[in-house]
């Protein structure tokens, strides 16, 4: 059966941010770090530049259930331009409360909250956040009181 990932891309940070949250979810990067020094070069390619040879070029950190969370540092020297923006959300449906609590408040430290956790209309435990690295995540809990 085929999965969904979210790959997040960032300027310089990313090994930064995925320390985090792996401290947030309590697991471990697939595979270990990939560096952009470690890409073999190909015909034609223009060398990395040394200041970029330590970056990463991938990562991948499993979060709640079969859920994994890719990223890569997207630098300009690379031709990259990343804006941070509203547009991605990504949504955690931890299965208790407590659960719920203790990665909303991982999460949010240095963080800002947008909606505190709460009961919500639809019946579930809600809030959302922008972490500290730009990133928005929404935490959704059926569980009820």
């Amino acid at each position: 059966m085929g999965n969904v990932s979210v790959y997040l891309n960032f300027r310089r940070n990313t090994e930064e941010a995925f320390n985090f949250y792996k401290s947030v979810f309590k697991t471990e990067f697939i595979g270990g770090i990939a560096r952009m020094g470690d890409v073999p070069m190909q015909e034609g390619q223009t060398p990395i530049a040394d200041a970029d040879k330590n970056l990463v070029m991938h990562v991948a950190l499993p979060l709640l259930g079969d859920f994994v969370l890719m990223g890569t540092d997207a630098p300009e020297s690379m031709g990259f331009t990343v804006v941070e923006g509203n547009n991605v959300h990504i949504n955690l449906l931890p299965d208790t409360r407590a659960e719920a609590e203790r990665i909303f408040t991982a999460l949010g430290e240095e963080g800002t909250i947008d909606m505190p956790l709460q009961d919500m209309f639809w019946g579930d435990y809600f809030g959302s956040l922008t972490d500290k690295f730009g990133i928005h995540w929404m935490v959704n809990c059926s569980e009820k009181k």
